[in-house]
């Protein structure tokens, strides 16, 4: 018990006094006592004074950063949950919190309104986001990975336990699982938390291109090389390389991927003086790289080298436990990134949510989350909010015949294919267009399209259900 009784107990540091007087008009409760510190510096005298709290909130803005807020909550021998606001999810001062063991970053609301709101629901959790659905509060994330279920846990495990070393990773899960978040918390929970992270997507880099991104190349390697240029390895050397899609490399990049891993040197494209390199490689696939191995696509000692620790993530059908904590995780970032003091969801929006196969995953998940809050109108979402416009021109492509009959329309063949493909690459539209060989643009005209056709008196017609 801490000094100020059975009361739950939350310490806000701000130094702009934004966070503390939304904290302050929004935080009142009698099951609450919260005590203010007016910087990182008096932190440790605030917590001497008051004891641990059960909950920190942060407002990294002004003179801190990240990589500061993490040393003196350390310091201070803070182990508890962290909610820090930010200006930026992708800014590297942002990612560094993810050393905290479990922090909570969000998107520094622009008004009062829904600063309060998304403070309000850190502290009171499901009572006001799903309502009448349990009293546990939802859990805060490990390293930006929201849930507690049983697999869930195994892996935040695993991921202490890889992070301590220096062993190469393998991460396989279907597309929108999280490979990319387990790779940044096995990072940040990393000796190497101080130095780069630098990540290669092979999916989004022209064949031709690879091998210059991957190893860099000195001026005139090849027409249009006006200048040298570093590859990934140059640019995580003492760091970590985060390489994703990794079994979409040719033979010919394995082969070189396979020699730098193994030899810890490369040569510039064009160049011939190896260069030294000293980087963690982490590699993510969606597809089973034994299996590649197997039917000879995927060299079999480039495997033994990149898989030396591996991680396996469970689809979300496979822990749908985990979903009202993404939910909840999920409607805090929108309400702070969109200024909107929507507090939830009911009870039957949520088991429908629940019941979904999802095939594209947590990804897919958070889009359509997303939609649904900005077109609702109200302080809660709803069953209408979230499946009003489920219309059959965006129904699951899991129900669509995988055959189509002699004399079916031209354009319907279309609409299907082009939903299938979405299902395959769970809703990536990006991938599904490359996959398609269209514009992304077009992708997204056409799906325009059929919510109008399936929809003629909707108001908005460009009104879209993520897949």
């Amino acid at each position: 018990m801490h000094p100020l009784g059975e009361r739950m107990l939350v310490t806000v540091v701000d130094e702009t006094l934004a966070v503390t007087q939304a904290a302050r008009r929004g935080l009142p409760s009698p099951d609450v006592n919260t005590v203010f510190a007016g910087s990182l510096h008096e932190l440790h005298l605030v917590l001497e004074a008051s004891g641990q709290p059960d909950l920190l909130i942060i407002n990294v803005a002004g003179e801190t950063t990240g990589w500061e807020a993490v040393a003196r909550i350390q310091r201070c021998g803070y182990r508890g949950p962290v909610l820090a606001f930010v200006d930026n999810l992708a800014d590297p001062g942002a990612l560094s919190l993810g050393q905290l063991r479990t922090v909570e970053c969000v998107v520094r609301p622009s008004s009062a309104a829904a600063l309060e709101e998304v403070l309000r629901r850190a502290i009171l959790g499901p009572a006001l986001t799903v309502n009448g659905n349990g009293a546990e509060p939802a859990p805060l994330s490990f390293h930006g990975i929201v849930g507690r279920s049983p697999k869930l846990l195994e892996i935040f495990s695993r991921i202490e336990k890889v992070a301590a070393g220096d062993a190469n990773v393998c991460i396989c899960g279907e597309s929108g699982t999280g490979k990319e978040l387990i790779a940044r918390a096995i990072h940040y929970a990393s000796p190497r938390r101080d130095r780069p992270l630098i990540t290669l997507d092979c999916t989004t880099i022209p064949e031709g291109l690879m091998e210059s991104h991957l190893l860099g190349h000195v001026k005139g390697a090849f027409t249009g090389a006006v200048e040298q240029r570093e590859g990934v390895f140059s640019l995580a050397h003492t760091g970590t390389l985060f390489i994703d899609e990794l079994c979409e490399l040719n033979p010919v990049l394995q082969a070189k991927l396979l020699r730098v891993v193994q030899n810890r040197e490369f040569v510039r494209v064009g160049g011939t003086k190896p260069i030294r390199t000293d980087v963690r490689v982490i590699t993510a696939t969606n597809k089973d790289p034994k299996q590649q191995v197997e039917k000879g696509l995927f060299r079999e000692d480039l495997y033994y080298r990149v898989a030396v620790f591996m991680i396996n993530v469970p689809p979300l059908r496979d822990r749908k436990e985990d979903i009202p904590a993404l939910v909840e995780h999920f409607l805090g970032k929108f309400a702070a990134l969109y200024g909107k003091p929507i507090v939830g969801l009911d009870r039957k929006a949520l088991k429908r949510l629940v019941e979904l196969p999802w095939p594209g995953n947590v990804r897919q998940l958070e889009n359509f989350l997303e939609q649904a809050f900005v077109l609702a109108e109200g302080t809660s979402l709803t069953e209408r909010d979230l499946f009003a416009n489920e219309a059959a021109a965006l129904a699951p492509a899991a129900s669509l015949p995988v055959t189509y009959e002699p004399g079916l329309p031209l354009r319907e063949v279309e609409r299907r294919h082009i939903l299938r493909t979405l299902q395959k690459v769970g809703g990536n539209r990006t991938e599904a267009a490359r996959q398609l060989r269209i514009s992304l643009r077009s992708l997204q005209y056409k799906l325009k399209e059929y919510v109008a056709e399936a929809n003629p008196t909707d108001s908005n017609p460009a009104r879209e259900v993520s897949l």
